[in-house]
């Protein structure tokens, strides 16, 4: 995913309110939100040219979420994919901070990421670039593809955007209207991440759309307070679109 804005125990009714937009080559093929076969606890979509995913819960409420870490100049071999990391979460019963500690032993064998891995009671951060495992305290947050909380264009309006709805009562649709928001910044405001100028431009927006490249899906998790879990995606991929959007209900058992 190339964008997550979230507020984690900072709203009377939420526990975690997490909309995300997952940017990739359209020729990519991936699974839509389902509980899996292998995995009946696991609530996720999947990339079916690797086997992980971007995004997921559990029916106990462990959940995940990953952006990859912009650094072309980054160079590494026999990597691994990162849906990998998200994915072995979901499969496991570890806690957070146990989990993040084996991912640490292994940071090198991916390219980099930015790791969300929670529960109910606790969600942590881990980057393999900056190597740190960081607890997170109740708050609004931004992830794009730099560390957490990066000012670039579109994590800074999506902040303004997503905070300015999490007054009142929360509408679904607000939080997909917010993902689909496709404005450029100037050129002056562009991050400069070691791509081409035209690249950054045609990325830059929080719904990107590009010939070959862009929002593949968007999601939005919810986590009540009382343990109820909200989970819709919205496919944009054209081929994709039956069906659409997907959405499930439970309680956090």
């Amino acid at each position: 995913m190339c964008l997550i804005l979230f507020s984690w125990k900072n709203h009377p009714d939420y526990d975690l309110i997490i909309a995300t937009n997952r940017d990739e080559f359209y020729s990519r093929k991936t699974a839509k939100l389902d509980f899996w076969q292998a995995y009946p606890e696991v609530l996720a979509g999947r990339d079916l040219q690797a086997g992980g995913t971007w995004m997921g819960i559990t029916k106990s409420g462990r959940f995940t979420a990953i952006t990859n870490y912009r650094d072309p100049q980054l160079k590494r071999k026999n990597t691994l994919s990162r849906g990998f990391l998200t994915r072995n979460y979901l499969v496991q019963d570890l806690s957070p901070p146990e989990y993040l500690q084996l991912v640490r032993n292994d940071h090198d064998k991916y390219f980099g990421f930015n790791l969300l891995v929670g529960n109910q009671k606790e969600l942590w951060y881990y980057n393999n670039i900056s190597d740190r495992i960081i607890e997170l305290k109740p708050g609004n947050y931004t992830l794009s593809n730099a560390f957490l909380n990066t000012s670039w264009p579109k994590t800074d309006s999506g902040r303004v955007l997503f905070e300015a709805k999490l007054t009142g009562r929360i509408n679904e649709e607000d939080f997909f209207n917010i993902l689909n928001t496709r404005m450029k910044p100037e050129d002056t405001k562009l991050p400069k991440t070691g791509i081409s100028i035209e690249w950054e431009r045609a990325i830059s927006p929080i719904f990107i759309e590009t010939e070959s490249y862009g929002t593949c899906s968007s999601s939005l998790l919810r986590i009540g307070t009382n343990g109820e879990v909200n989970f819709t995606e919205k496919t944009h991929v054209i081929s994709d679109k039956r069906n659409n959007p997907v959405s499930f209900q439970f309680k956090i058992s």
